[in-house]
């Protein structure tokens, strides 16, 4: 969503210096290309306009999600499109990735399966090296949604080239805590619960699942083809990677989130005592407007791409990092 443009006539005649002032070019999408393992990762560059711009590359979360932030499982709000118009509008240019393995990346690996939180890591390193490449730009800022957060985290850690991190929607605890209090918070999984519970803690001491013990509901999550990745996953603590980081840190929440809680945020900012804290009060986990405590209201937002971006999510992440932006 574009902010609304307020124009205030200063003088009958404009003069000729005024007149010959050049408007600013409209953002332009791109498509840009890194290497992956086996084939390329792709995705969409667009600009702010003018520039220089500082530049942020959108980190996706859990799941099959594309560069717009949706997925094949139901998700199809187009968060990541309308976070870069939104950014793009307001003098921040983006790139947002397919993952390898996935969608415009498919040939970057033969198994989109067969990833860890390291190997997206590399990616991120990759794609921060190429897009700094192409613009010019000294550094690139990291902006992380959700499992995306974790991501940033890894990759920002010791790692030349970032200006900083925005943390969208993070968790502040591992993942198999945030999983634990997901499986409690939902009274309908009672009855498979204490399987749930040993299924998470086999993997986070690096043990396989026998999925065939397990409940078909519970199958499908903690599949013999994702148990690597959720061991990686597992075994990060994303108090432990920002704890001592210098660079600024945006961690921004919204309080009507059903997957992740303000609490996560909280955490963040511990670890962090440098970053910036926003709390948005009727905005959910892909960052649309939810004005009540109804579930399956909120739940509906995630497949509207109508519905626009919540208010005061581009402005806040867009005048954080053009605040804090300077050469690394």
């Amino acid at each position: 969503m574009k902010p609304s443009k307020r124009f205030v006539l200063i003088a009958p005649v404009l003069s000729a210096a005024c007149m010959l002032v050049p408007a600013a070019a409209a953002p332009v999408e791109t498509s840009v290309e890194a290497p992956g393992p086996a084939g390329a990762l792709k995705g969409v560059m667009l600009s702010a306009g003018a520039a220089p711009a500082p530049l942020a590359l959108i980190i996706p979360g859990s799941g099959p999600t594309d560069s717009d932030g949706n997925n094949p499982l139901g998700v199809r709000a187009s968060t990541y499109k309308l976070l870069a118009q939104d950014l793009a509008a307001r003098g921040v240019a983006t790139v947002r990735i397919d993952k390898r393995g996935m969608f415009a990346s498919a040939a970057a690996i033969p198994d989109p399966n067969a990833v860890t939180i390291d190997d997206y890591v590399a990616d991120v390193r990759a794609w921060a090296g190429v897009i700094r490449q192409r613009s010019g730009a000294p550094c690139v800022w990291l902006i992380g949604h959700s499992e995306g957060g974790l991501v940033a985290m890894a990759a920002a850690k010791d790692a030349p080239g970032i200006c900083g991190q925005v943390l969208i929607a993070a968790a502040g605890r591992p993942l198999g805590a945030v999983l634990r209090d997901q499986f409690k918070a939902n009274p309908a999984n009672a009855p498979i619960l204490g399987q749930a519970m040993a299924s998470i803690d086999s993997l986070e001491q690096g043990r396989r699942v026998n999925t065939a013990e397990l409940h078909p509901a519970l199958q499908g999550m903690f599949g013999p083809q994702i148990q690597g990745f959720l061991m990686s996953a597992f075994s990060y603590d994303p108090g432990k990677l920002l704890n001592g980081y210098r660079k600024p840190v945006l961690v921004l929440q919204g309080q009507r989130d059903l997957q992740v809680s303000e609490a996560d945020a909280q955490r963040l900012k511990q670890a962090a005592p440098q970053a910036s804290l926003v709390l948005l009060p009727d905005v959910n986990h892909v960052l649309k407007s939810v004005a009540s405590a109804d579930m399956r209201a909120n739940v509906a937002t995630y497949a509207d791409p109508a519905l626009p971006l919540a208010p005061g999510v581009g402005s806040a992440i867009a005048d954080f990092i053009v605040r804090n932006s300077k050469p690394d």
